[in-house]
């Protein structure tokens, strides 16, 4: 009989609290919640009980934890690295990391086209990467500023479906009929289960000392508003 492959998986990239539980690469646990405010610091802890309790998984059961690395939220970045490293050094387990982009991507189904996977930057600016139908990237992730010819060589070929919370910018300026908006939709845990199943039967984990979020640019503190 073939060993159970537990691994819990840990998205925080953006507003979307969420935690999910493979078995062999199976989805059979998700706790999420995707309001418009975060609480990761409030619930993830209580998301990783209940989706365990669930499952009627222990966390001694569990082979691996995984962690969506961004970009994304600096904030949200960070709550989610520091449980998963937690986890890991209490458990003796390995650390797996995935693209967050790469996991939102999975989000079309059937794609007959290119998928442009997008997180909202500031002002017109968008964090994405661009994958083909078989979900293999074929460009990095970038920060780059929408325009009115943004994307335009690749919707002249063939349709392109754009997802993410970047959509909404998106759809304000890039017009074509190749496009296809797929809106309100949050990276989720619930599509990392194959990808982090595949790292860990290629052993491809992260040194959990050192490892730390893709932020693509770095951190920057807006000032308060308040008078002293």
């Amino acid at each position: 009989m073939n060993k159970l492959i537990y691994i819990l998986n840990i998205e925080t990239s953006t507003t979307n609290c969420s935690v999910s539980l493979s078995e062999n690469g199976h989805l059979i646990g998700l706790k999420e919640d995707n309001s418009l405010q975060y609480s990761h610091a409030e619930r993830l802890h209580v998301y990783i009980d209940e989706v365990l309790k669930t499952a009627k998984v222990s966390k001694d059961q569990l082979e691996a934890i995984a962690i969506s690395k961004g970009p994304g939220s600096y904030t949200g970045l960070r709550i989610g690295v520091s449980a998963a490293k937690g986890l890991c050094y209490a458990l003796s387990l390995p650390l797996i990391s995935v693209p967050t982009l790469e996991a939102l991507a999975h989000q079309v189904e059937n794609p007959k086209g290119t998928i442009v996977a997008m997180l909202d930057a500031r002002r017109l600016e968008v964090y994405s990467a661009i994958y083909d139908a078989s979900y293999n990237e074929t460009r990095q992730t970038e920060a780059e500023v929408i325009t009115l010819d943004s994307y335009k060589e690749l919707l002249d070929l063939s349709p392109v479906y754009f997802i993410g919370n970047g959509v909404a910018k998106t759809q304000q300026l890039v017009s074509h009929p190749n496009a296809i908006f797929i809106e309100n939709k949050l990276p989720s845990a619930a599509q990392m289960c194959t990808l982090t199943h595949a790292k860990f039967n290629d052993n491809d984990f992260e040194d959990v000392a050192y490892f730390e979020p893709y932020y693509l640019k770095d951190f920057i503190a807006i000032p308060s508003k308040k008078q002293f």
